[in-house]
């Protein structure tokens, strides 16, 4: 099982700098940062730019991935956004990854003006964003021409340093979604139950993702894709129960869910109040210890 963390995009440089670093240092197998303008109960507090934030954690940083956690139609269109994937691609020396989600109806949806989106029209636009991402990535010159997002003289030169493309990794719970991690994902990514606001208990929340891991198979089928070909993220701190309180608890959470078929399981590096909210020593020494055993 494979340890990842995410740190939210709020600290200034200096500080954000010395916390990607430990994230190294501590042996995390890759770092994340969410992709949003503005996030939820943090909407009127310090926010940066995610690819800023991994462009400058990609020189401060030797080995460990980064990635967005994940990017959205919401703000973003495919054809600018492949440039900066593969800048921080070629800046990072190929440790890159796309963290790739159809968006929801947060602050995102509306800030460049329009209506939120009806779910139907999200999940299209996110079909089209991320098979416009793929072709972009993977290919010198391209042209894109969907319903929603069109790129004309597309060019993706020198190209990835990751080939063809950096990976990417799909959140997806429903079937559309599961249909994109098959055809275009080198992995899938899950909250869990998005309906629910807190932890479930650890029973529950392996119910909710073990479910979904069957759809995921049986997209994968339909595909004719191996589905042991695709790794199985869980992000812990919303439906998912992210404890480190004490090393017991997290590898009680990280066996339970590595016993379902899950290769990578992602913690937040813990805030000083909520969300997230938990003491930054005790973190380190809980994790610490659990990647020493990993």
């Amino acid at each position: 099982m494979r340890i990842g963390v995410v740190i939210l995009p709020e600290e200034r440089w200096p500080r954000a700098r010395a916390r990607w670093q430990r994230a190294e240092a501590l042996g995390f197998a890759h770092a994340w940062t969410y992709d949003h303008l503005t996030w939820r109960s943090l909407r009127d507090s310090s926010w940066f730019g995610a690819v800023p934030t991994l462009a400058a954690a990609a020189l401060a940083t030797e080995r460990i991935r980064l990635g967005t956690l994940v990017a959205s139609p919401n703000f973003r269109h495919p054809l600018p956004f492949a440039k900066e994937l593969m800048t921080l691609d070629d800046l990072s020396a190929g440790r890159i990854t796309a963290g790739l989600g159809a968006g929801g109806t947060g602050w995102d949806a509306t800030a460049l003006g329009q209506v939120a989106w009806h779910p139907v029209e999200r999940a299209e636009r996110f079909a089209e964003f991320v098979t416009a991402l793929d072709l972009i990535l993977a290919t010198p010159a391209s042209e894109y021409a969907g319903h929603y997002y069109q790129a004309t003289g597309a060019r993706s030169l020198p190209g990835c340093l990751q080939q063809p493309r950096i990976p990417f990794i799909i959140a997806a719970t429903g079937p559309r979604g599961f249909q994109l991690v098959a055809r275009h994902g080198a992995g899938w990514v899950t909250t869990g139950d998005a309906s629910v606001a807190s932890p479930l208990l650890l029973e529950d929340a392996v119910t909710v993702v073990r479910h979904q891991l069957e759809g995921l198979e049986a997209a994968c089928a339909a595909a004719g894709r191996d589905p042991a070909s695709v790794s199985r993220m869980v992000l812990s701190g919303l439906s998912i129960p992210g404890p480190c309180q004490s090393l017991d608890s997290l590898l009680a959470t990280i066996d339970a869910f590595e016993a379902i078929g899950i290769s990578d399981f992602l913690l937040h590096w813990p805030r000083a109040s909520e969300p997230y909210r938990g003491s930054e020593e005790r973190f380190i020494s809980v994790v610490s210890e659990a990647l020493a055993r990993a």
